[in-house]
């Protein structure tokens, strides 16, 4: 696919959004872009936040925030979208114009100087309360530029705060199309050694014999580690594993930091290392003339995150910590297989066996589970009711892009493929566990984000292995799953136009209320023999959308609702008290 074909796509898809029923393409392209930064790893579960507004005489924009869990880490996003016919240049006066403005809306929540000039019943309000609260203890302020236009630089000069030094960078379509096309966010990570630690990193290099990775053992020092850290961020640390190591964990977390501020020297000799995949290595010789590591792409830490961000945020909070004496041990896999699937499969062995030691379960590593393999040959064999089109189950990040370019040969033959299994019957393992989940009444799980979603249904998938009571997925399976998306997908298609925020909280909490108002009765096989949901059940939807989004706000009392629809207590209030009565003439019911 070339830039312009994804391009043609991402335009396409907006207006298919748009036709959906969502009112502003800008909000749309912020959703698409915003969620792609999610997979990618490289920000947290966002919220779409739009305001635009003027305090005085400064011009303010938002478009989405992000906040990680400990509420350590905050990014602000804010979109640039032209709706251009094609690739179009945009200007970095127009970038730089809709950062300040975004950045000045940072500034006014973190001085609290304006959360009582907006609507006390808008979610910007709550969202400027909760900087204001925050701001202090953020180890981590990013702002993002989302544009469909191609822009000439990707990052700006970081910005000062309140004290604080704020990223900023831009995502514009040349950097997504790099991102889609190639299926691994890790192709940007290029780090060279010559650069950070003047020096290549003397080594011992041994080549694979099996031809799937080559090995090399390193040190890498401190100060350096923590200027990739500083430059990459969470992006470093492998998607599988980046959820569950937590910089704010007990116990080795403050052996680090003691370590780090008062024998640094030993640092090496306390420390287990890290382990990184890559993947491509360049070699050198160091002033010695001994191997040494000059340049790595790709590089990501499958073991050792808690160490690497340690290093970063010790030295953040401790300016006089000295690094020079840091080195840390590295074991270095650079991968050489090129079939996606099996890639994905090699690094969640090294990431399970790398991590044997930590808290991390056999279940968060799962691409390769027995499961999922059986849910994609399913995907691949069952088709829709019609005897032609199928849906696609992505096990493996970037295989339907895989799927594509190996089987559309020729453009016939891509359209073709295209029009059988279409991006919109793609179901990834994250949504999987999202349909699921929410179908189960668990909307808070749900609202907890795509990776805290997908953990907790893998946790009672290993609680059944545990209890005997394992099962192979069949075609009956496979079908409820599909129904299950696309019974998801409805409600979300119906409840956009009714909601004016919050629309994935409203969405998983609708689908677990018609769960528990229809129960067994029911029927999903319908929805998978019609390929949709009847008209009957859309207006029962938007009944209860609209009660789910009301009472979502009556309940917080003043909370971010995206915070509080993430807790027990908030579907346990939800659910406390009847909604209105179900339809009784629903085809799925009957």
């Amino acid at each position: 696919m070339t830039l312009d074909d994804f391009f043609a796509e991402t335009k396409g898809e907006i207006a298919a959004l748009m036709s959906d029923g969502a009112p502003f393409g800008e909000l749309v392209f912020s959703e698409v872009v915003m969620q792609h930064l999610v997979d990618a790893g490289m920000t947290f579960d966002p919220v779409v936040c739009h305001f635009q507004g003027k305090v005085g005489n400064a011009n303010l924009r938002l478009s989405g925030y992000a906040m990680s869990e400990d509420a350590d880490q905050l990014d602000l996003f804010v979109s640039l979208y032209e709706g251009f016919e094609g690739l179009s240049p945009i200007s970095d006066q127009d970038i730089k114009t809709a950062a300040a403005q975004c950045v000045r809306f940072l500034e006014l929540c973190a001085a609290g100087r304006i959360a009582e000039k907006l609507d006390p019943s808008s979610d910007v309000h709550s969202l400027a309360l909760t900087i204001r609260e925050i701001y202090d203890g953020l180890e981590q302020v990013r702002v993002y530029v989302l544009t469909d236009g191609i822009a000439k630089s990707k990052s700006f000069k970081a910005r000062d705060v309140g004290g604080k030094q704020v990223k900023l960078e831009v995502m514009d379509i040349e950097r997504l199309y790099r991102h889609r096309s190639e299926g691994k966010p890790r192709d940007e990570l290029v780090v060279d050694f010559n650069e950070v630690s003047g020096s290549p990193l003397p080594c011992v290099f041994v080549p694979g014999e099996t031809g799937d990775y080559d090995y090399a053992l390193t040190a890498i020092p401190g100060e350096a580690l923590r200027f990739v850290y500083e430059k990459f961020g969470p992006r470093l640390l492998e998607a599988n594993v980046r959820s569950f190591l937590s910089v704010k964990a007990k116990g080795v977390n403050a052996g680090l930091q003691s370590t780090l501020r008062n024998s640094p020297e030993r640092f090496m000799a306390y420390n287990n290392g890290i382990v990184l995949v890559a993947d491509e290595m360049r070699l050198d010789r160091t002033a010695d003339g001994a191997p040494g590591i000059s340049w790595l792409r790709g590089m990501q830490i499958v073991n050792g995150g808690q160490t690497t961000a340690s290093i970063f945020f010790a030295k953040k909070k401790y300016a006089d910590t000295d690094l020079s004496k840091v080195r840390v041990p590295a074991k270095i896999i650079v991968m050489k297989e090129q079939d996606p699937a099996k890639e994905e499969a090699l690094v969640s062995d090294i990431s399970r066996y790398a991590n044997s030691q930590n808290a991390v379960r056999q279940s968060d590593l799962s691409a390769n589970k027995p499961f999922h393999v059986d849910i994609e040959r399913l995907s691949l064999s069952v088709y829709c009711p019609d005897g032609m089109g199928r849906w696609f189950y992505e096990r493996a990040a970037g295989s339907y892009n895989t799927l594509l370019a190996r089987d559309g040969v020729t453009p016939a033959k891509l359209r073709a493929l295209k029009e059988s299994v279409p991006t919109s019957r793609k179901i990834t393992k994250t949504e999987l566990a999202k349909y699921f989940i929410a179908w189960d009444g668990y909307a808070d799980v749900v609202s907890l984000g795509a990776q805290k979603c997908f953990d907790r249904f893998m946790s009672r998938m290993t609680e059944m292995e545990a209890d005997g009571a394992a099962f192979t997925p069949d075609v009956a399976y496979f079908k409820a799953i599909v129904s299950k998306a696309l019974l998801f997908k409805a409600v979300h298609k119906t409840a956009r136009p009714l909601v004016p925020a919050f629309l994935a909280n409203v969405t998983a909490y609708t689908v677990a209320l018609i769960s528990l108002a229809y129960g067994d009765s029911f029927n999903l096989d319908r929805i998978w023999t019609r390929q949709g949901v009847s008209p009957q059940l859309i207006k029962q939807i938007e009944i209860w959308a609209r009660e789910i989004n009301d009472r979502l706000h009556e309940t917080a009392s003043g909370r971010m609702i995206s915070e509080w629809a993430k807790r027990p207590e908030c579907r346990e209030a939800m659910f406390s008290r009847p909604f209105s009565p179900p339809f009784a003439d629903i085809p799925e019911a009957l």
